[in-house]
């Protein structure tokens, strides 16, 4: 079974910068995904802009079951993350991630979540996009870290922080970055020309993981991040 993590941009073509469901549907399919974890989708609802953007996509490359988990009403419409999946949802729930207070630093600040996904496999598919200033990140990874299961578990997202950030240690410990398998380092941002891996597929210890890869694919402004486990 192929697991995805993919930042689409809201399904943003990078070159051509226009909405571009095919281009994000071929790289899905290229790389033969079952299931895919998305980040910075729009959806359907007040000033929607986009649709919804889960829908389509899924099915423009052929996926069954999908979700879309609201972090925010942003002003194209409402705004988070998502899973497309070939395997039946079970059942998926939102988790925000709680806004820090007060809040530390002058930057960007903008509300996240956590989508919980449980397949009919047994598989639980935690799919999240970490903030951009320090205390916003901290209550992410103590939001995951709550979520994290000892078995047939699966952790994704584009974290925004480096492989050497601390945060990362305790999540880690609880589970397996599938980066181990790169035989050489592999960065995710930009995806034409990356300077940076901040995009990550963690598995429970229980999984057999064969094989893990973040392609040379430019069609969001992130590279997909794919594994495959048994």
């Amino acid at each position: 079974m192929k697991i995805m993590s993919f930042n689409t941009q809201h399904c943003l073509n990078f070159v051509e910068r226009r909405v571009d469901y095919d281009i994000m549907a071929k790289a899905i399919n290229d790389l033969g995904a079952d299931v895919v974890g998305l980040q910075e989708m729009f959806s359907e609802g007040e000033g929607a802009v986009f649709g919804n953007q889960t829908k389509i996509l899924a099915e423009k490359a052929g996926f069954k079951y999908y979700y879309f988990a609201k972090a925010i009403d942003d002003a194209d419409g409402p705004y988070g993350n998502a899973i497309i999946s070939k395997i039946p949802i079970v059942s998926a729930e939102t988790i925000i991630i709680p806004d820090p207070f007060p809040k530390r630093a002058g930057g960007w600040y903008e509300t996240r979540c956590v989508l919980r996904a449980v397949l009919e496999n047994g598989l639980t598919v935690l799919v999240t996009h970490f903030g951009l200033e320090p205390d916003e990140q901290e209550n992410a990874q103590k939001t995951v870290l709550s979520l994290i299961e000892d078995k047939k578990c699966v952790l994704l997202g584009d974290f925004n922080i480096r492989p050497d950030n601390a945060l990362l240690e305790p999540i880690r410990a609880k589970m397996r970055d599938t980066a181990e398998l790169f035989s050489a380092p592999r960065l995710s941002f930009p995806s034409n020309a990356p300077t940076m891996k901040i995009d990550y597929v963690f598995t429970s210890r229980d999984l057999t993981l064969l094989s893990a890869d973040i392609p040379d694919i430019v069609a969001s402004d992130h590279r997909p991040y794919i594994i495959e486990i048994e």
